[in-house]
């Protein structure tokens, strides 16, 4: 339990501070009580996890392949929050367990009367049932042995035992950056016992039976992409576009997530009724983006902020807000550089698996601020000797470093806006002929978007 009771609420302010925003639709039902088996799609190793254990009250146990348990210091932190093994014929054939098949059977058994014990405790598991984890908008074909532990722990009790798998859809916007949004969606959780007919007839047919309609609610919750070119192009669309085609005043990520949706679907609806508009649309936002690219330039530059008579307004505020906001901005830097660049630089060096570079950097994120935070406080008190100036600079470097983010996100965007305006002054034509481009793209998207709703609603 030392997780919950000593790591958890780490975890908790990493998380806040890693992702911009995490967003859970039906909150309530995460908090449902045990026992519970919780089956998620897995695009993002070891934060997946964690997104679900920081947010649910009741702790989670864990299956985990049994390769995490090889390492000494992996296998510490992996029996520390609860996590079972689990073995896979793959890793025996990869030479990564030294187990007979017969062995492995064995262990897989062992491990699901653990599970069984923890559900006759009321407790909550949770599994990953593609059984491996790939950063792409994809679901994978689900193993059926979430469905055979939720059976069996159910058969042992004669269905009497009020066992619930509860599907989530975790939706990542970008894994891999920093400062990204992650949006958890909850499904409607799915009833073992009304399997429990089907399973005294055929226990192989029910596990079937209950994956398929594990993988139909999962299905529902989740972005799935059926390409990389396709998620390029929805991505591409999401991105540059996606506060034109949303209808709501106030943006969430589940608005973001209907987007995609409905994106995904439009475009499979014109690939058969009319793929000239998709082809048109690719080429066209494909064109946009390199001369974009090639101007060093967004598209969020050449938006226009407001009406044009408060332009020169809203640039001198936002000029005095750099200029007075610079000091504390110098500030957050030098306290904070160094623990915010180690984590990222021992990722890269750590791993060629995207899926890992998130956790890496969580993890060394936590440990790098955590140690840098303490010497530096050492520090300040060694050469002040007043606690109260040392508490003062404690407090200060977690909000000073969120300045300093906030800071040189809006001073980047100031300069990209800056060399528009510089651009639309020297070569006029040139950025003319590039807002030309994007009201052209606009025009096809909103086209492509009437004619869509209008096919669904006749």
């Amino acid at each position: 339990m030392l997780f919950y009771t000593v790591m958890k609420p780490l975890v908790q302010v990493a998380l806040r501070v890693f992702f911009r925003q995490l967003e859970i639709r039906h909150r309530e039902r995460l908090q449902a009580p045990g026992p519970l088996l919780i089956a998620s799609n897995h695009p993002n190793t070891l934060m997946d996890p964690l997104v679900a254990a920081v947010n649910r009250r009741q702790p989670i146990a864990f299956l985990a392949k049994s390769t995490f348990f090889q390492n000494p210091v992996l296998r510490a932190i992996m029996e520390s929050g609860n996590s079972i093994p689990i073995y896979r014929r793959q890793d025996l054939e990869t030479g990564a367990e030294t187990l007979t098949p017969a062995q492995l059977e064995a262990q897989n058994e062992k491990a699901f009367g653990r599970c069984y014990d923890y559900f006759d405790r009321g407790g909550t598991i949770m599994i990953f049932p593609e059984g491996t984890s790939v950063s792409e908008r994809r679901l994978r074909p689900l193993k059926t042995g979430a469905a055979r532990i939720a059976l069996g722990a159910e058969a042992r009790r004669d269905f009497q035992m009020g066992l619930h798998i509860l599907p989530i859809g975790i939706n990542y916007f970008d894994p891999q950056r920093f400062r990204s949004d992650v949006f958890m969606n909850v499904a409607e959780p799915i009833r073992v016992a009304d399997y429990a007919q089907q399973y005294h007839q055929d226990p192989e047919a029910a596990a079937e039976a209950l994956t398929a309609e594990l993988r139909r609610r999962l299905e529902q919750r989740l972005v799935i992409t059926r390409t990389d070119e396709e998620d390029e192009l929805i991505t591409q669309v999401e991105r540059t576009f996606g506060q034109h085609l949303i209808q709501d005043d106030e943006e969430t990520l589940y608005d973001n997530f209907q987007l995609s949706r409905t994106l995904l679907r439009a475009v499979r609806y014109f690939e058969h009724h009319d793929a000239g508009r998709v082809t048109e649309v690719e080429q066209k936002l494909r064109a946009y983006h390199q001369r974009l690219s090639a101007l060093r330039l967004t598209d969020d530059a050449l938006e226009a902020r407001g009406p044009a008579s408060t332009r020169p307004r809203r640039a001198l505020e936002a000029g005095l807000r750099l200029t007075l906001g610079f000091p504390f901005y110098l500030y957050g830097l030098l306290n904070n550089y160094l623990p915010y660049r180690i984590p990222s630089l021992v990722a890269r060096r750590a791993t060629k698996d995207v899926e890992f570079v998130a956790p890496i950097m969580l993890v060394v994120g936590m440990l790098s601020f955590s140690l840098f935070y303490l010497a530096q406080t050492a520090l300040v008190h060694y050469l002040t000797r007043h606690w109260g100036w040392t508490l003062l600079y404690l407090l200060s470097l977690p909000l000073s470093g969120f300045y300093a983010l906030s800071y040189a996100s809006n001073l980047v965007e100031r300069r990209r806006r800056l060399r528009a305006l510089r651009l639309f002054g020297r070569e006029r034509g040139l950025m003319e002929d590039l807002l030309r481009q994007r009201n052209e793209l606009l025009r096809l998207l909103r086209e492509a978007q009437a004619a869509y709703l209008a096919r669904r609603t006749s």
